[in-house]
């Protein structure tokens, strides 16, 4: 085993050339992927990150609801969507997205004031 540690730089000094051109082959490919793509792939790529990015945000609000009712586990959570939004360091629209997904899971309710949201945890 310490002779496998002793041998492993002088070998990566002596093939860093072969590691070099294949980063740089996987580079290429890559680009010419994404140059070649179609407009129409290139919108659906797109919005499924904003489906990625939206779950991931509902689901951070949800966390986040489930720890503001571990501090104080007798009231209900109600969050304003700014409010929220500017915890979160994301944008209003985005929130508001990703509590109406909730809404459509049961995981948050309206609440009778407007732009805000009660969390159900």
């Amino acid at each position: 085993m310490m002779n496998l540690l002793t041998r492993l730089p002088s070998w990566i000094t002596s093939h860093w050339r072969t590691g070099a051109a294949v980063t740089g082959a996987i580079g290429i490919a890559l680009i010419c992927r994404r140059s070649l793509e179609t407009d129409k792939a290139r919108a659906e790529r797109a919005q499924r990150m904003k489906e990625k990015e939206v779950r991931a945000l509902a689901d951070r609000i949800s966390s986040y609801g489930r720890r503001v009712h571990l501090r104080y586990p007798t009231g209900d959570v109600v969050v304003g969507e700014n409010d929220l939004a500017a915890q979160l360091r994301k944008r209003p629209d985005i929130v508001g997205t990703a509590l109406n997904l909730l809404l459509g899971e049961r995981k948050v309710q309206k609440a009778p004031l407007s732009g805000y949201w009660k969390l159900n945890v």
